[in-house]
């Protein structure tokens, strides 16, 4: 039987619960990682644990520019489900998990399959809404992704005292099925047969070349994986952080929340103040702040062995945090503003480009880390003077509107 179509407050809800399953595979597996560590040492593994998040965000990577085409030709709840599917396949293999290496495997294909309820969430909302509609469905959904990163470590946390940290993974297994069964039976496919785009492979190569050599889309995409490597950079050492360093691992779902809160009044602030300063010259403030930020960070773990007062960590670090919430949004509309038609196309690129580069930065920053916060300091203040330069080169070059090849006609 056809499916109606959903309320307007339905629609949005299982939307922002899909999109929300990024943040809960990054975040909700945090508070398992120094069991996970203790666990699955044998053959060095626990220092390379922080690879726990990278793996994911590498998966992500490959997925999510498969998955915007593939949604384009076959519609976005098949993108979705397949995706949901890859996701659970992910969780299983952690579950059953022996040593780290498989673990890793799994995040990978977890990572794979998140990107479709990631990418094909976004072009559903797009499908429903336009203009000052969307901004609104996307405000809404922005505040439930807010609201993730602060209390995923406590429901992972939580979860854990059923069972040990494979039942955050059977957690996973829930949620993905709660998502897959409430899309399928309350939301027709946004996505009409006559409105796809039969996905070619050559037509698709040649447009994502085009995305890759506009000078304002790629600097603006490569800061946003800075941005993106920087926040996963903290997530893959943010246990060891509060439990090794400052011996406050009773504490540390609040602490983890509390510094969350700053990105999410980042958010808030950047939505009211955006529209009188501008996209480019709010950011190049956030950036300057996070230098700063990053420097003085830098100095006070230098000067101190490594590790600065718990107080100074924590407000230096929650003002690093809140100038990554204002750039977040900032770069992403900034490296989409180019791309007109080819916007779907142009999503899944920079999406995946964003991946690779954070996931080269948390990678480098990870195999550094050595119980200090010198590496953390060093990645925040480097990552920021570079995409500095980026946004200068950015908005000194010419808007240039990418368009997508022509269509070749036979002769005749």
């Amino acid at each position: 039987m056809p499916v109606r179509q959903t309320s307007e407050r339905e629609f949005i809800a299982l939307f922002g619960f899909l999109t929300s399953l990024t943040a809960l595979s990054i975040d909700a597996v945090i508070a398992g990682m120094p069991v996970i560590a203790r666990e699955l040492s044998s053959g060095g593994a626990a220092p390379d644990v922080h690879l726990i998040i990278s793996a994911l965000v590498l998966g992500m990577a490959f997925g999510e520019p498969v998955f915007g085409p593939l949604s384009d030709a076959r519609g976005r709840k098949f993108a979705i489900l397949l995706g949901i599917a890859i996701f659970m396949a992910g969780a299983v293999l952690a579950i059953t998990a022996q040593n780290l290496n498989t673990l890793l495997l799994a995040r990978f294909i977890q990572g794979v399959g998140v990107a479709g309820p990631k990418i094909g969430s976004r072009a559903a909302i797009r499908d429903r809404y336009e203009g000052a509609s969307m901004a609104r469905a996307m405000s809404i959904i922005m505040t439930v992704l807010i609201l993730v990163p602060m209390l995923a470590p406590a429901l992972g946390e939580l979860v854990m005292l059923a069972g040990s940290w494979r039942t955050i993974f059977m957690a996973y297994c829930v949620l993905a099925c709660i998502a897959a069964l409430w899309l399928c039976l309350r939301q027709p496919e946004p996505l009409p047969t006559h409105r796809r785009t039969p996905f070619r492979w050559g037509q698709t190569l040649k447009t994502a070349l085009r995305i890759c050599r506009n000078s304002r889309v790629m600097p603006a995409t490569i800061a946003a994986g800075l941005m993106f490597g920087c926040l996963t950079s903290y997530y893959g050492i943010a246990a060891s952080i509060f439990h090794d360093i400052y011996a406050v691992g009773g504490y540390f779902t609040s602490l983890f929340a509390l510094l969350a809160l700053g990105m999410g009044i980042a958010t808030l602030t950047n939505s009211r103040l955006v529209m009188r300063l501008g996209m480019y010259r709010l950011s190049r403030h956030a950036l300057m702040g996070l230098v700063a930020s990053g420097i003085l960070l830098l100095g006070a773990s230098a000067l101190s062995g490594g590790a600065p007062s718990l107080i100074i960590f924590m407000l230096l670090f929650s003002g690093s945090l809140f100038a990554i919430g204002v750039l977040f949004g900032n770069l992403g509309a900034m490296a989409m503003e180019p791309l007109g038609a080819v916007a779907g196309v142009g999503a899944s690129v920079i999406a995946s480009v964003s991946s690779i580069v954070a996931v080269v930065v948390s990678m480098t920053s990870g195999h550094f880390y050595d119980q200090t916060l010198i590496p953390l300091a060093i990645c925040l203040s480097s990552c920021a003077l570079l995409s500095l330069a980026l946004l200068h080169h950015a908005q000194r070059s010419e808007l240039v509107p990418v368009c997508a090849p022509a269509p070749r006609h036979q002769a005749g």
